[in-house]
């Protein structure tokens, strides 16, 4: 959301925190799929002209299905950053968290595949670290411990470059850059994946050209109070917020 305002500042943006459920990396894929959906059908509903799934393991559960069942809706889903990563690194070794549904999925698969073939990927979930950052403590002993358990070992087998593969961890970027120090590359997803939205509309006709500034609505199935406390460290915005509920399959909003 952070990197869409900045390249897309005019365009209005509805952001869905699903706080009722995270993290997502644990549940199974049939699970998130029917959240995915429901969530994406909530969006549309609310106005949405185009969806952007801000979550490796919704994009690798659900993003297929997503544009199955709603096909004249465009989607921009979450990819591990692999590809540029093995084209960058010098060492052959390669560093990249996300959860493990994200590691488990056929996405993430065949883009090693594709593009990884002649790297060494060192993989780590980071057990805890999204409960860490969904409280707003991006620089507490605890998350610092988490990751300093995960980075240690990877650079001591040689990485150069980290794959961040989950939307929660660019926001503990300064933690990670600080433990490994700033000759170590850290891939941040969210300017491609901001280009890539400005490109479908721009294509499709949709993107605002007015010089209005767009505004900002936040939807939470969490606590709203938590989320309004928590919103600044983490977006650095301010927008309405709304309570989302979660009945017999369905959102309903207050």
């Amino acid at each position: 959301m952070r990197a869409i305002r900045i390249y897309l500042p005019n365009e209005s943006i509805l952001y869905f925190a699903d706080q009722a459920h995270v993290p997502y990396g644990s549940r199974a894929v049939e699970e998130v799929q029917e959240f995915s959906k429901e969530i994406s059908r909530f969006l549309l509903d609310n106005g949405a002209k185009i969806i952007v799934v801000a979550c490796n393991t919704a994009s690798a559960a659900a993003l297929q299905l997503l544009r199955q069942t709603f096909p004249e809706v465009l989607f921009v889903g979450m990819e591990p950053a692999v590809k540029p990563a093995a084209e960058q690194t010098k060492t052959g070794v390669v560093g990249v968290l996300a959860t493990p549904a994200t590691f488990q999925g056929a996405l993430y698969a065949s883009v090693v595949e594709r593009f990884a073939t002649d790297v060494t990927l060192i993989q780590d979930s980071c057990p805890g670290l999204v409960k860490q950052i969904e409280q707003g403590d991006l620089t507490g002993k605890k998350t610092r411990r988490i990751l300093e358990s995960v980075l240690h070992p990877m650079l001591k087998q040689g990485i150069d470059t980290i794959v961040l593969g989950c939307t929660h961890y660019p926001f503990v970027i300064p933690l990670i850059q600080n433990i490994v120090g700033p000759n170590i590359r850290v891939i941040d997803p969210a300017p491609a994946v901001a280009r890539q939205v400005a490109r479908l509309l721009d294509s499709a006709g949709k993107q605002r050209v007015d010089l209005q500034a767009g505004y900002l609505h936040f939807f939470t199935s969490g606590d709203t109070a938590q989320f309004k406390a928590i919103l600044p460290s983490l977006l650095g915005d301010k927008g309405d917020i709304q309570k989302a509920y979660w009945g017999r399959g369905a959102l309903q909003i207050e």
